[in-house]
């Protein structure tokens, strides 16, 4: 066994005697259970349904039983091996240990402490144990099979006892359990004092950072009634790029085509959807078609998004310490980037004052910059606009208000996560000027759903609207002199 992780024992004085705790060996495994037959046989056949239906409730009763009882044996013994753990390994260590060295070394003390507590496990439950206790030491504990999982975009904790876990637009509730509470905020304090940051009952509320990039959101009770509220949006290693959108039914070839000419000559673009609807998703693969001698500054609360270009400054807000100071904002980010001289600004999402500069910025010579707001619709996302610059706090006219929005923002793309999980872009929305007191909007492209198929599959087609596009004549000034065909409503009943 190897020793080098381990703590040095102390000799204590006296030790008393400890009563080893029941093993597991006296819960067999769950086995099928047999129907005794009966001394007579029945003489009728509603007589043995009868029997049947007798016998039956209480074989199931006595195998849900053996499973509860066997799962709960294997959490009392998940908990008291974990403190082993703690008492055995040296923590300050273990850091410069190898990933094998330290496997093999908590192996090891797991296999000690069952023989002490005289209890046996299959190799299956060996191994699981194993792993868990890694995860436990180096890493989030029951969390990290999830973050490992390529298949799981987000993981939604509700106190120690439920998370689900969404995959492919789905959620579902996962059977990754806490053991309970102060095991869930071990976990988060594990995760925030990693980033510099703290959450107790004075600060019950937290934004971080995991080490792979994934966004981490958590509450704390006295805020969080039933238990800790968590929220991690997990970090995509592989970047969606455009084909991937057009192949996977994001949108279509010809709107893809549209978007690259609108990024390529420097259209101001928002991205527009709800929750989890793909924006950030969407924002990244738009930049794909921005050259690579633009320099580009991007700005974001937590950094998400996934440039590929060589002249990228990336800067993230910070929030307030312990005393309230030391905050720095979007908008002292955003009203530095202009001092950086950037060809375009890319804000991650923008949510609060910083609109007012995100709009300068797109007036005054910052042609092509791209941000992401919540919203339902175009038209919706003009009006949060508005409600933006409102709260700022900044007097100004109506339709001066809304002048400035229609000479900032030429394009609007509408992101949707539809009933089955699918994402959607279902409308693509040009800024047209202003038409007296409102804006005017023109739709280009749009998703209309037809039905809903198998297994509530939605079933719909991207059509254009037959509007031309008011920089068709921008668009061929650039060398992106698209076919008028793709505006046609001829060529998408075809």
């Amino acid at each position: 066994m190897f020793k080098r992780y381990q703590k040095t024992p102390k000799t204590p004085e006296s030790a008393p005697e400890v009563q080893e705790p029941e093993g597991l060996q006296d819960i067999p495994a769950p086995t099928a259970v047999e129907t005794p037959e009966p001394s007579a046989k029945p003489t009728s056949i509603s007589a043995k349904v009868k029997a049947k239906t007798k016998a039956a409730p209480t074989a199931k009763s006595d195998t849900l039983t053996r499973e509860q009882r066997r799962a709960q044996k294997l959490m009392d013994l998940r908990l008291e091996m974990h403190n082993k753990l703690l008492e055995d390994l040296n923590l300050g260590a273990i850091e410069s240990a190898t990933e094998s060295d330290l496997r093999r070394e908590i192996a090891a003390i797991c296999a000690d402490g069952l023989q002490e507590m005289g209890t046996v496990l299959n190799k299956q439950e060996r191994d699981q144990l194993n792993s868990e206790m890694f995860d436990e030491v180096t890493g989030l504990g029951p969390l990290e099979p999830l973050l490992k999982e390529d298949s799981v975009n987000d993981i939604l904790i509700n106190g120690p006892k439920q998370i689900f876990v969404e995959r492919d637009g789905i959620l579902e509730l996962s059977a990754v359990r806490f053991r309970d509470e102060k095991h869930l905020l071990r976990v988060i304090d594990k995760i925030v004092s990693a980033v510099g940051r703290r959450v107790d009952e004075s600060n019950p509320y937290v934004d971080a950072r995991l080490a792979d990039g994934s966004r981490f959101n958590a509450m704390v009770p006295p805020i969080a009634v039933d238990g800790s509220l968590v929220s991690i949006r997990k970090f995509k290693k592989e970047k969606l790029s455009i084909d991937k959108l057009v192949n996977g039914g994001a949108f279509t070839d010809e709107m893809a085509a549209y978007l690259q000419a609108a990024v390529a000559c420097r259209l101001n673009i928002i991205v527009s959807g709800g929750t989890g609807s793909g924006k950030t998703t969407t924002l990244n693969a738009l930049s794909s078609f921005i050259d690579n001698d633009e320099r580009i500054a991007t700005i974001e609360d937590t950094a998400e998004l996934q440039l590929q270009q060589i002249h990228l400054a990336r800067m993230e807000s910070r929030p307030p310490n312990v005393e309230g100071k030391g905050e720095v904002s979007q908008r002292d980010c955003l009203k530095n980037a202009l001092r950086m001289r950037p060809d375009r600004i890319i804000v991650g999402e923008t949510r609060g004052d910083e609109v007012i500069d995100m709009l300068q910025a797109m007036n005054t010579g910052h042609d092509g910059s791209m941000t992401t707001i919540h919203a339902n619709s175009a038209r919706d996302a003009v009006a949060r606009l508005e409600n933006m610059i409102a709260m700022t706090g900044v007097e100004m006219p109506l339709r001066a208000m809304r002048s400035q929005i229609a000479s900032a923002v030429n394009l609007i793309v509408q992101i949707k996560r539809l009933q089955d999980g699918s994402r959607r872009m279902v409308s693509i929305t040009e800024v047209a000027g202003m038409e007296g007191e409102i804006i005017s909007l023109q739709e280009i492209f749009k998703y209309e759903i037809e039905g809903t198929g198998p297994e509530g599959k939605i079933i719909g087609d991207f059509t254009p609207t037959g509007l031309r596009s008011l920089f068709s004549e921008r668009f061929a000034q650039w060398g992106y002199d698209l076919p008028t065909s793709i505006y046609s409503t001829r060529r998408a009943a075809q």
